[in-house]
C-alpha cells in the first residue's frame, strides 16, 4: 500500500505511550517525523532520556501501528536534537493532569515557568541550601500547591515523587527537561 503522510501522521496518532497509556507518543514529542525513504516510511522518535527503557516498546508499537494498516516502513532513533519536555503540547499537559501525573512546571533548563504556565505554575519557591528557585508542583488530585518532592526518583527516571500536604495524596511530577 501506497500511504500519504497524512494518512500515517493520523496512523500514529493512537500510538499511546506505554508508560503512560493516555498520551499518544505525537502528544509527547516522541514522535518526531514521518518521512518517505527510499525502502518506505521512515518514522522518527526520540527517546524522553538516552537511556529510556520504554524506547524498544515504542519502536515496536509504532511498527505494529504501521503494519496493521499495511503500511512499509521503519522507526528512526534520533538522539538530537535532545527531547525536552517543552515539547509536551498543552492536550497532553491536561491529560497528564487528569490521569493523576503533574505535568512539567518550568521551562527546559531552567528554574523559570515556561510560557503559556498557568497562574499556578508561575509561582517559585525558594528552598533554603538550594542552589536555584524550585517551581511550586500543583496537585494534580486537588489543586493545592502546598506540595513537597519526597524523592527525585518517581515511578519512572523523567518524574519525581511528590506529596500533597493538604489532600495528603502521593504523586509523580513529570521533571522539565
Amino acid at each position: 500500500m501506497t500511504a500519504t503522510l497524512d494518512h500515517v501522521w493520523t496512523v500514529l496518532d493512537a500510538v499511546a505511550d506505554p508508560e503512560i497509556p493516555v498520551v499518544s507518543l505525537r502528544e509527547l514529542g516522541i514522535l518526531r517525523d514521518v518521512r518517505m525513504g527510499p525502502d518506505g516510511v521512515e518514522v522518527v522518535i526520540t527517546p524522553t532520556y538516552s537511556g529510556c527503557p520504554a524506547m524498544g516498546q515504542m519502536a515496536d508499537d509504532v511498527a505494529a501501528a504501521l503494519a496493521a494498516h499495511g503500511i512499509a516502513g521503519k522507526v528512526v532513533t534520533q538522539l538530537s536534537p535532545a527531547w525536552t519536555t517543552d515539547w509536551i503540547g498543552p492536550a497532553a499537559r491536561d491529560k497528564l493532569r487528569a490521569y493523576g501525573i503533574a505535568p512539567p512546571q518550568a521551562a527546559c533548563g531552567s528554574g523559570a515557568p515556561r510560557a503559556g504556565a498557568t497562574p499556578q505554575e508561575r509561582v517559585l519557591r525558594f528552598m533554603p541550601g538550594a542552589s536555584q528557585v524550585q517551581p511550586v508542583v500543583p496537585c494534580p488530585q486537588c489543586g493545592s500547591t502546598h506540595t513537597v518532592e519526597t524523592s527525585p526518583f518517581g515511578s519512572t527516571a523523567c518524574k519525581a515523587l511528590y506529596k500533597c500536604l493538604s489532600c495528603q495524596e502521593p504523586f509523580d511530577y513529570f521533571k522539565p527537561y
